[in-house]
């Protein structure tokens, strides 16, 4: 969908993510989905709720994957 979202799991990422790297991420969905690289005043307090929803959403699910077998790839925050 996106090409400038990157896979954040390994082994595509040697290391776990991080808040921030998870966080870019939901910013770049966010933004394609909606279609504003910034959005207007009048739409930035949902703009952002949207980015924290995707970036928890994303922290859930990479601390929820197994990989071959293996734990969840990162630990609980």
């Amino acid at each position: 969908m996106c090409r400038s979202i990157e896979t954040l799991r390994p082994p595509a990422l040697a290391e776990e993510a991080t808040e921030d790297e998870i966080r870019a991420a939901a910013l770049q969905y966010v933004r394609k989905v909606s279609g504003f690289r910034a959005p207007a005043a009048h739409n930035q307090e949902v703009f952002d709720r949207a980015v924290e929803a995707v970036a928890e959403a994303t922290a859930e699910l990479l601390d929820g994957l197994e990989i071959r077998g293996g734990a969840g790839t990162r630990r609980a925050s």
